[in-house]
């Protein structure tokens, strides 16, 4: 304890430098309005000029190209920012008129508004050349980037021969600030596919994300702000829904009505209320094929649990050990131990700032019995502080509880509560060269209060030409988190990698980097055996137009506790527990320019696989008539081939999606999704009408068949109405 007490000192130590902020926005305060029709009028001629663009792709060192300019004005009510982007030509690369668009398939600019100073979290707001918009939160200091969250704002923009003008137009009341603010950390960065130029108003590293809160300018404003004033929401829906259960035979139509609540508690403090929620309208996970002998972790797309969820979500490790994963909420494991879904009845979520260094998350939803299944109704709690830190860094405490108050005859003592409390530090230096990220986590269970630990400590150096990662894990036997991600127990994890970056200053390439890992598993009750190995070395080769091609060679190490058939076949025979395996594997990955029309990826893998051989073979093509259809068809093959008598298996893996907007407010988007592992061909159709801000219909069919004899298994078809009503 003593020498992780004096690391962290010393980490700690590193975060204080002071950071490099050296250019500054005075935003004007104006006593008008501004329409927002993407022209300028004469009011923007009176406000100061950001300039002066910096390339982040192909290079990071020198003056952008093609150059950005932007202005901020503000009153009462309203912050106004006019950009003017320059382009060789007219041919705009845009992929859809859809809102939340993907930043790195779209000519656009985006400005990211750190409103309160942290250097963690940030709004950010996007736009087209065709005005379409994008907004979402930033969190852990750039690394996360969410584009689900939604609030009302307009934007607008007018295509010229060799530039284009955006307007935008964000209320106050969508902010969270500490009144009487007089400036924020900000930025603009731009996507120029035209000619696959990347660009930021300060520079960014190339070896860190263009979002990276680390490398920020700052907007003063020449009054200070007035309180924020967040109008109360409520969104009612109203679900109408059909289906059918094929296997056995019952049909169903039901009407559901619910909805949820927005308030604004003080400056910075969200309050969320949901009853009888309906997540039908959630766009549908990709299936993916498991080859492995563990959990697959899928993200969070529900919009109740989206903001500010890093106070709740950014616990823990991704790969070992989430105390709280949301997406729990709303599902249980049956009679079966298997996963499927629970009706939740209602809960709330508070979140936001207590002080400028302090946040606070709390969250209580209550999920319903389903005696049928061997369910009984839990409490699901969550309480979380988060305490910033010297300049960017943080430190976590929480508490998560799940627990019913019934005492139902299927119930197992042991089921009758989980909780888990824990404190993690996440540090982050000024300049992002220095990360990292340190935890200790205990469990309780009825009867079982001894042990239950899980731990972390995890270093980053990453700078321009060099990165460093160390990590050790531990997850105890008998660690529970009901509500978290835990993909293993009884592990002692060591990681090491190192990279090194290179930047051609001539020739296709933008940068080339060499790469080596090594990942050990050891089961500390098993006289700490080494159960997996595995050393990698990638070559990556970025070139200028944004194609990426990468070669990668690994040596996989296996020692199997437990019986294990890779092929997932049913009825095969296992292969037995307490044999080892090491086998080799080479792979080669290539995804073409993104800015073309038609664009193509491919991954191919060939080498051992425990003891046989194994063939992965994966294709993606896309196609874009901009800006309103967009087609992709993917496509994986895996082969592998053990000796008998074990099972071969030939396991293929479809997908074929068509998204079309017809306008800026109406989309339609289809998938069609074959997996013969899961014995399933899904369809999952979806027209949305967005007829208001942030209101929508939906009509979404979904159906589901049986692979093998191409019968049906699932068939629903649902219409439902949301409404956003600012109070």
């Amino acid at each position: 304890m003593k020498y992780l007490l004096f690391l962290l000192f010393f980490l700690s130590y590193l975060s204080i430098q002071a950071q490099n902020t050296t250019k500054t926005l005075h935003a004007k305060y104006i006593d008008s309005s501004i329409e927002i029709d993407g022209l300028f009028e004469d009011v923007w001629e009176t406000a100061e000029t950001g300039e002066d663009f910096i390339q982040y792709f192909p290079t990071d060192t020198a003056r952008a190209k093609h150059q950005t300019t932007f202005k901020i004005l503000y009153n009462e009510t309203t912050l106004y920012v006019g950009i003017k982007a320059y382009v060789p030509n007219k041919n705009y690369v845009v992929s859809s008129l859809k809102r939340d668009f993907r930043g790195a398939d779209n000519d656009n600019v985006t400005f990211v508004f750190d409103t309160f100073n942290d250097g963690t979290n940030a709004y950010f707001f996007g736009v087209t050349p065709y005005g379409v918009q994008r907004e979402g939160l930033v969190s852990e200091g750039g690394l996360e980037f969410s584009s689900t969250w939604d609030v009302k704002w307009q934007a607008e923009s007018t295509m010229y021969d060799d530039f284009y003008i955006s307007e935008f137009a964000i209320p106050f009341n969508s902010l969270k600030f500490i009144e009487g603010s007089t400036h924020w950390r900000m930025r603009g960065y731009r996507f120029n596919l035209q000619t696959n130029e990347q660009s930021s108003w300060t520079r960014v590293p190339q070896n860190h994300d263009i979002a990276s809160l680390a490398y920020m300018g700052k907007v003063v404003f020449e009054k200070p702000l007035r309180k924020s004033k967040m109008p109360l929401a409520l969104i009612p829906y109203v679900n109408i829904a059909t289906s059918k259960d094929y296997i056995t035979n019952n049909s169903e139509s039901k009407l559901k009505t619910g909805g949820d609540a927005k308030v604004s508690i003080g400056n910075s403090m969200n309050l969320d209320i949901t009853a009888i929620p309906d997540f039908s309208n959630v766009e549908v996970d990709d299936i993916f094929t498991n080859l492995t002998r563990f959990e697959i972790f899928l993200p969070e797309k529900r919009q109740f649990f989206i903001d500010n969820n890093d106070v709740f979500a950014n616990y823990g490790s991704t790969s070992d050990n989430i105390p709280f994963f949301s997406r729990r909420v709303g599902l249980a494991r049956d009679a079966n131990g298997n996963y499927i879904e629970n009706k939740i009845l209602g809960g709330i979520r508070l979140s936001g700032k207590l002080t400028p260094t302090w946040r606070l998350g709390f969250l209580n939803l209550q999920t319903d019995q389903d005696s049928e299944n061997d369910i009984s109704s839990y409490n699901n709690m969550m309480l979380a502080f988060h305490k910033k830190v010297f300049t960017r860094s943080n430190l976590g405490f929480f508490m998560v509880n799940k627990q019913t108050f019934q005492d139902n005859a299927f119930l197992l003592p042991e089921n009758k509560y989980n909780r888990v409390i824990g404190i993690d530090y996440d540090l982050a230096s000024p300049n992002n060269v220095w990360r990292g990220n340190f935890f200790v986590h205990k469990s309780f269970q009825p009867e079982d209060n001894k042990g239950n630990f899980s731990a972390q400590s995890n270093l980053i150096y990453d700078d321009r030409d060099w990165k460093f990662l160390a990590e050790a894990t531990y997850v105890d036997e008998d660690y529970r988190a009901d509500l978290g991600f835990v993909p293993r127990k009884d592990i002692f994890k060591t990681q090491q990698s190192v990279i090194r970056r290179l930047y051609p200053k001539e020739g296709l390439k933008s940068s080339q980097s060499f790469a080596f890992s090594a990942l050990n598993y050891w089961r500390p009750n098993l006289d700490f055996t080494n159960t997996d190995q595995l050393y990698k070395l990638e070559w990556i080769l970025n070139y200028k137009n944004k194609s990426v091609l990468e070669f990668q060679f690994a040596n996989n190490y296996v020692y199997l506790t437990k019986a294990f058939d890779p092929t997932k076949t049913t009825g095969a025979i296992l292969l037995p527990e307490n044999t080892d395996y090491s086998f080799n594997q080479f792979t080669v990955s290539y995804e073409s320019n993104p800015a073309k029309l038609f664009t193509f990826s491919t991954e191919n893998s060939i080498g051992a696989f425990f003891n046989g051989e194994s063939i992965a073979v994966s294709g993606q093509l896309k196609f874009r008539f901009q800006p309103k259809v967009n087609i992709s068809l993917a496509l994986n093959y895996d082969g592998i081939r053990l000796p008998d008598p074990y099972a071969d298996a030939d396991i293929w893996l479809a997908t074929a999606k068509s998204e079309i907007t017809f306008s800026k407010s109406l989309f339609w988007s289809t998938w069609v999704q074959y997996s013969n592992q899961r014995d399933n061909l899904g369809i999952n159709s979806r027209l949305q009408w967005r007829f208001a801000p942030l209101s929508d219909l939906y009509i979404v069919y979904n159906d589901n068949y049986f692979t093998g004899l191409y019968a049906p298994k699932y068939r629903s078809l649902n219409l439902k109405l949301s409404y956003w009503i600012n109070m």
